[in-house]
């Protein structure tokens, strides 16, 4: 009598699971689905997880420490004008500029790491590594123009109403599936975890892709040689070559994979070719 009712209890309490697991992927949906918005700069419909205030915010609360991160911002002050100048020409003569974000260059100390990336809401950052290594305006101009896009497309708040719902259906198919009682359940909610990490993998990837096309458009906008970007591929690449390969492509996607997609992009912008007086 005892063992009958352990069973049957057992069964109202998997149901009772699957129910709440149910609730917890349709709110999540719901509430991505909820967070609609239109870029008119990229000209698409995305789904972004903060206000443009909140993402203002969150990048000047982070900035201090991630400037702390990388040895404080760099002592030479000529070379920060120049980034200032470049970043200035870029907003000033592009679609970019007429956006509401406030946007600040900064260059970084840190002589080590090669890497540049941006903070939700406009803060921009290249460390000295990075810009050492570079040899023309248009390069820096590419680097930057990059990093604007991410800015532009708003692409850390899509990586937050990304990552709410992956947790969310992660979690419904961990309570589904997870028995107490039965560990090899427990290997079935880790590989819905590892599923959920490579949706966002592939979603980063895209993004930077499509940073690449921004960054073109507002380079030429501003009449800078788009071309500069496929060398600062070309640039990351060769440092690639070392024993310990930059920070850079641990954000980034490899630069043989988008130099490519970077010159179908010139293409579609030149389809009779970059004309000559592009600053280079």
């Amino acid at each position: 009598m005892y063992r009958s009712r352990s069973r049957s209890g057992g069964r109202r309490f998997n149901g009772g699971r699957i129910l709440v697991a149910l609730a917890i992927a349709a709110f999540s949906l719901l509430s991505y689905c909820s967070s609609r918005s239109y870029n008119p700069v990229t000209d698409e419909t995305q789904y972004v997880g903060i206000s443009p205030e909140q993402e203002i915010a969150l990048g000047l609360q982070a900035a201090p420490e991630m400037i702390q991160e990388f040895g404080g911002t760099d002592a030479d002050q000529q070379a920060q004008a120049v980034l200032d100048g470049v970043c200035e020409r870029l907003l000033a003569n592009s679609e970019a500029g007429q956006t509401e974000w406030p946007f600040e260059c900064t260059l970084l100390a840190d002589s080590q790491t090669i890497n540049a990336f941006a903070l939700p809401g406009g803060q921009l950052f290249i460390t000295a590594a990075l810009y050492d290594q570079l040899e023309t305006e248009g390069q820096l101009a590419g680097v930057m123009a990059h990093e604007i896009g991410h800015v532009i497309a708003r692409h850390s708040s899509q990586q937050i109403a990304k990552q709410k719902l992956t947790e969310g259906l992660t979690g419904a198919a961990v309570i589904a599936t997870y028995d107490p009682d039965n560990p090899a359940s427990r290997q079935t909610a880790q590989v819905a975890a590892l599923i959920g990490q490579l949706v966002n993998m592939k979603f980063g990837r895209d993004d930077e892709l499509q940073s690449d096309r921004l960054g073109v458009q507002f380079m030429v906008e501003a009449g800078y040689d788009p071309r500069a970007m496929i060398q600062v591929m070309e640039i990351l690449a060769a440092a690639s070559q070392g024993n310990q390969p930059p920070e850079f492509f641990s954000t980034h996607p490899n630069p043989d994979n988008r130099i490519a997609r970077i010159e179908e992009a010139i293409q579609e912008t030149f389809p009779n070719g970059v004309p000559d007086g592009l600053d280079q």
